[in-house]
């Protein structure tokens, strides 16, 4: 039988469209010596055209400082990358589009771990994902134990409170993915969960196996306690996510923009973004960020 770590190794190193990996080596040029591995992910992977779309990706390096100082940006970016980890950038690469966040190699695999304080990550990379550019051996290694870490970390969370149906391999991620689409600020609802177990039912329950046999113990936590885990995940999550756009505004080129796009998809509100909140970003947030606390999206 297949191990969890073979598995995920063979998902990660599958071909993508040679235009994605030229991105990620252009993505981690300005990093030198500090870029560790490229993550590709999201809904991207199940597309066969990608012109037009918004590519997801992780550059992972392995020190914040360091990773800015090469890139010549400022180090007030270094300090708030750790502080409310990923930074979030734009870029455009051969007629692509793409946001990429950085991540450092040891926020990588606490956010992919049972100690992670928000769901962010862990319920990303618990998708299937590709390594699309690394550094050396070790740094894929690193790259994929934290990957082998997330599923892992979603089913500790879903499979307590699942409720048992027979033959089902697939209940405990459905939970799950449900779970965290609930966990975080996201306007994708009803069945989109369902459509990520469907898109790969048999890489699902593949990976789930091999969890079983080798983590006997998934199910173990009561379910009051994992119950508990939600709702401090739904709360921190949720807050982490404003907290996050927030630095968006003034991190992410036209992140203002973004800011109140999210705004009007979660709240439902019409927010136009004048002259001024685009030469003032980070008061602009301070103003906007409180709409959405209101808005009810955030509890």
């Amino acid at each position: 039988m297949d191990s969890l770590k073979s598995l995920i190794a063979a998902e990660i190193d599958q071909p993508v469209d040679p235009r994605v990996s030229a991105f990620a080596a252009e993505l981690v040029r300005p990093f030198g010596p500090a870029a560790r591995a490229v993550i590709f992910y999201g809904s991207c992977l199940r597309e066969a055209q990608l012109d037009g779309l918004m590519l997801d990706f992780y550059v992972i390096v392995s020190d914040y400082a360091e990773a800015y100082r090469q890139a010549g940006k400022a180090g007030w970016m270094a300090r708030a990358n750790a502080l409310i980890p990923p930074n979030v950038f734009p870029a455009a690469h051969d007629n692509l589009a793409a946001k990429y966040a950085v991540l450092s190699e040891a926020d990588l695999a606490r956010a992919c771990s049972m100690q992670a304080g928000d769901v962010s990550v862990w319920a990303r990379f618990a998708q299937p994902v590709r390594l699309v550019w690394s550094a050396d051996d070790a740094a894929r290694d690193a790259a994929l134990a934290a990957l082998c870490d997330a599923p892992v970390t979603l089913l500790r969370h879903a499979a307590p409170v699942t409720d048992p149906a027979p033959g089902d391999l697939l209940a405990a991620w459905r939970t799950g993915f449900t779970r965290t689409y609930g966990a975080e600020l996201r306007a994708e609802r009803g069945d989109r969960p369902d459509k990520v177990v469907d898109f790969a039912p048999e890489h699902y329950a593949k990976v789930g196996t091999a969890i079983a046999r080798e983590h006997p113990d998934i199910a173990a936590m009561p379910r009051p306690e994992a119950e508990s885990r939600w709702a401090a995940l739904r709360r921190k999550g949720k807050r982490m996510t404003v907290a996050r756009l927030a630095k968006a505004s003034f991190t992410f080129a036209g992140g203002i923009d973004y800011l109140a796009w999210k705004i009007n998809r979660h709240a439902g509100t019409q927010i136009e973004i004048q002259p001024w909140q685009r030469k003032w970003p980070l008061v602009a947030a301070v103003f906007l960020v409180p709409r959405l606390l209101r808005s009810g999206a955030v509890k």
